[in-house]
């Protein structure tokens, strides 16, 4: 049968580029908080840093400029299918989706409106998915809370995750929302994230982090993690043991589970990461810290929880899945049966939905077998995970995993993921489960435990191997990881596939033993209270007319019941149980409840009148059948107001009536008669009463559809106008910076001028002043207020009344005109009319420049005098061709 995926594709952290990827997200606010972060990064970190900031779509953004002027690593804006290199920041473009896959950056198009969109989550899932243990995810200063859901996608994988202090945020909502999330790893200032995160990874600073990778591309042990591979994996020590022991009865305590019976060395080294975090030098210290911290209990414990898998992970196994085990099972069964599975440890569901496609695609080629189903158990220890999986959204990447035909078969696209279709879905069912303490599941057909049993004792692992057997159905199948085998359980299971370990539950007479279940530890109850007997009367009847009156009262006295104003009995005389009885359920001492039927609704009437008149009440032949007929009874109601003890209560007394025989009968019917005709009237009440509540109900309904309705586009425009404020915020921030660039750089065009001291006018075509230096002040008659005033009418010393002629040649014919001009004062100066061009090469005015040249003509006239000569006249330089406006 042929396969999709026969050829074995690349896990995905094997196709990736053996680059270590830190993603960043911020929003309002984010502007600073990125910029301390990156001035903290080593220019050798081996590191690359991918960054998402809420953009207007419609803006072109600077961001990656303002950062470079404070990163010491090179700053990009990204590109669409760019491989990623190490000590490199990665900025996201506006109006796109940023997710990293192989090792390459992927821009893609956003699919939900604009507001309404998630990118550091889209980005922070395909690093969980891409990287597994190795991902890192940073949230900083932002409003709303984007990239939460991410930073748990993170923290599942047991990658690391960091977020701001909300004290030094200056918008602190994004940070806030990922610490209440519990899936936050280190909180501190932008600042010191760089450090905190290289030394976490095992390059403290001025060490790169290329040692690490280094490290984790060493060969690991099969089942073994990059992150495992950090820490050494020697025995533990007696001290190591008992901080361990310490550690673990904490969390058992918290009611989390029992790890005890788990790997020590595995145990270790994720406590160890956790150790690193919070700079601890040693387990003792660490057991301190959780006494007083559930928090990072709870921390703890999503640590110790293996979360690595895959979609269809070793293809080769699930190509013998379909070839092998699937066909046979299907086989064994006729056309329409029902095969149950269980997927034990499924973690985010993606073996659970592995084996669903898998059944579909097996079903799909079997004709004679195309009306079987397949319902699937998938549970886990991690309620995070089994939340996630039940979403069924996963990030891009798993197109590495997936085939196309299967994409497209059994996927969805939505904003940036995949969904699995509901066809699938809805064959699993996820729930957490703990195999060590709860039941298995029974009646199984196919029973898949891939790489849990590696991090379990031998102890434990020989517990399950038999209760696995017991869980499958004759010729069940099991499948077990590529490192996993059913050790010295030959006899309960033989292979199917060796290599692949698929195994096929073994019959024998070795197998009936009834296996080890696993059971939770049961809390003792509490021991009822010895029954005290009754005290003696203190004072007996000491006279033979006492103990006659009690005597007669026993003997002769109607049954009856002392009830509160609520009705409850507090005292019950004689034999009451042909009136009375027990309602099913919780105990109920209540007369309304305990009344028989015929006697429930006249009682309540009766009980009402009595607290209206403050008199007895007396009712007479009520119908009542205690199941051994139909009876008819007196009952008469009594307030009581004396003595004290009794004030406010009411005493209910049953007599019963005999009916004459001969008239038995006939009174029977006549009875039957009125029961009939009020059960009639009562149905009819009841009949109407739910017709008013249904009107009510609908009312309601509609009410309610419309306040829901109201309230999603209130939700949707509060998340639009959010999203708006938030790049509004970034644009801003960019105008800012770009503000005080263009401040600084006025200051320095203005001290330039100063420095020259050279009196320069700046004109537009108009010829209204723009602005000029203080040394013209001196030569015309300038002041700051003088902006925009044309200038023939300010005052100058200068013999000069042609200039504005001059300077309305020069726009027209763009010659620079030169002149040498004398004062009224006695100086002289050169004047020179150029253009004024924009960076445009846009004529937009004149400049025209006042240089002192008094000395010159002073010396040229000494000359004259010494020489006899003329004197020389003013020389009007040259001009360059007429220039295109």
């Amino acid at each position: 049968m042929p396969v999709e995926d026969a050829e074995p594709r690349p896990a995905p952290a094997e196709s990736a580029a053996r680059v270590r990827v830190v993603g960043i997200g911020a929003s309002a606010g984010g502007l600073d908080a990125l910029g301390s972060f990156l001035a903290q990064v080593p220019a050798d970190s081996g590191l690359a840093f991918t960054v998402v900031q809420h953009l207007d779509p419609l803006h072109k953004a600077m961001l990656a400029e303002l950062l470079q002027r404070t990163a010491r690593v090179p700053v990009q804006e990204a590109a669409d299918r760019q491989r990623i290199q190490p000590n490199q920041v990665y900025v996201i473009p506006p109006n796109k989706a940023m997710t990293v896959a192989f090792g390459m950056l992927q821009l893609s198009a956003p699919t939900l409106p604009h507001g309404l969109r998630r990118p550091i989550d889209v980005l922070f899932e395909s690093l969980a998915n891409e990287y597994g243990e190795g991902a890192v995810g940073v949230v900083l200063s932002g409003m709303g809370s984007d990239g939460t859901t991410g930073l748990q996608a993170i923290k599942a994988r047991g990658g690391l995750t960091l977020a701001q202090a909300p004290e030094s945020a200056q918008f602190d909502a994004m940070p806030r929302s990922a610490i209440a999330a519990g899936c936050v790893d280190i909180v501190c200032e932008a600042r010191e994230m760089p450090q905190r995160i290289l030394a976490v990874l095992g390059g403290a600073p001025g060490v790169p982090a290329s040692a690490w990778l280094a490290m984790a591309d060493a060969e690991a042990p099969p089942g073994a993690t990059a992150a495992d591979m950090a820490f050494d994996g020697s025995t533990p020590d007696a001290t190591q043991l008992s901080g361990l022991s310490a550690v673990l009865e904490l969390l058992r305590l918290r009611g989390k589970h029992d790890f005890r019976l788990y790997k020590h060395s595995t145990l270790l080294r994720r406590m160890e990461r956790r150790m690193g975090i919070h700079r601890l030098p040693s387990l003792h210290h660490y057991e301190q810290m959780l006494r007083g911290n559930p928090q990072e209990l709870d921390l703890l414990f999503k640590e110790l929880l293996i979360g690595v898998t895959a979609f269809f992970r070793d293809t080769p196994v699930w190509q013998a899945m379909q070839e092998v085990a699937l066909p046979q099972l299907l086989h064994a069964h006729a056309d329409g049966d029902h095969l149950r599975a269980w997927v034990a440890g499924c973690s985010t569901g993606e073996e659970a939905y592995s084996l669903a496609m898998a059944f579909r695609e097996v079903v799909d080629a079997s004709p004679d077998r195309a009306r079987c189903t397949l319902q699937i158990f998938a549970t886990d220890l991690s309620r995070d995970a089994i939340e996630r999986a039940r979403r069924a959204v996963y990030p891009l990447s798993i197109a590495g995993e997936v085939s196309p035909g299967r994409l497209a078969r059994f996927f969805s696209l939505q904003d940036s993921s995949y969904r699995v279709d509901k066809s699938i879905r809805e064959t699993i069912v996820f729930a957490p489960h703990d195999l060590t303490v709860d039941p298995p599941f029974t009646k199984l057909d196919l029973l898949c435990c891939r790489n849990l049993l590696i991090y379990l004792t031998a102890p434990l692992q020989r517990r399950l191997l038999p209760l696995f057997h017991y869980s499958l159905l004759p010729d069940g199948v099991l499948m077990l990881g590529t490192s996993e085998t059913v050790g010295r359980f030959e006899h309960l299971f033989e292979p199917l596939d060796i290599r692949q370990r698929l195994y096929r539950r073994r019959e024998s007479a070795r197998t009936t033993v009834v296996p080890e279940f696993p059971l939770r530890a049961p809390v003792p109850a509490a021991q009822p209270p010895e029954e005290s007997p009754l005290a003696e009367d203190p004072n007996p009847p000491h006279t033979l007319q006492a103990v006659a009156d009690q005597l007669l009262l026993q003997a002769l006295s109607p049954p009856a019941v002392l009830v509160d104003e609520r009705g409850d009995i507090v005292y019950i005389n004689g034999h009451t149980g042909k009136y009375l009885e027990p309602a099913a359920g919780k105990a109920n001492w209540n007369i309304h409840v305990m009344a028989r039927e015929g006697l429930r609704l006249p009682l309540q009437s009766a009980l009402q009148q009595v607290d209206e008149q403050q008199a007895a009440v007396s009712l007479h032949a009520l119908p009542l059948n205690d199941g051994t007929g139909l009876h008819r009874v007196d009952v008469s109601v009594h307030p009581l107001s004396d003595p004290p003890l009794v004030r406010g209560m009411r005493m209910i007394v049953f007599r019963d009536v005999e009916l004459p025989a001969k008239g038995r009968r006939r009174r029977s019917t006549s009875a039957q008669s009125e029961l009939e005709t009020e059960l009639q009237r009562a149905r009819e009440e009841a009949q109407a009463l739910r017709e008013e509540m249904r009107a009510s109900q609908e009312e309601l309904q509609a009410s309610n559809e419309e306040l829901q309705s109201t309230n999603e586009e209130l939700t949707s425009s509060k998340e639009e106008m959010q999203s708006m404020n938030e790049e509004l915020q970034a644009v801003n921030a960019e105008l800012q910076s770009k503000l005080d660039d263009l401040a600084l750089a006025q200051s320095d065009m203005r001290n330039l001028l100063n420095s020259t001291d050279i009196a320069t006018l700046f004109v537009d075509k108009d010829l209204n002043v723009r602005r000029f230096t203080e040394r013209a002040r001196k030569i015309i008659s300038l002041r700051d207020t003088d902006i925009g005033r044309p200038l023939s009418e300010l005052a100058t010393s200068l013999e000069y009344p042609g200039l504005r002629d001059d300077v309305q040649d020069m726009l027209r014919t763009m010659v620079i005109t030169e002149r040498e001009i004398h004062s009224r004062d006695g100086q002289w100066y050169a004047v020179r009319v150029m253009p004024y061009r924009t960076q445009d090469d846009v004529i937009q005015g004149a400049v025209i420049t006042f240089v002192d040249i008094t000395t010159a003509k002073a010396l040229e006239a000494r000359l004259r005098q010494t020489h006899g000569g003329p004197a020389l006249a003013p020389v009007v330089a040259p001009a360059p061709p007429p220039a295109q406006r």
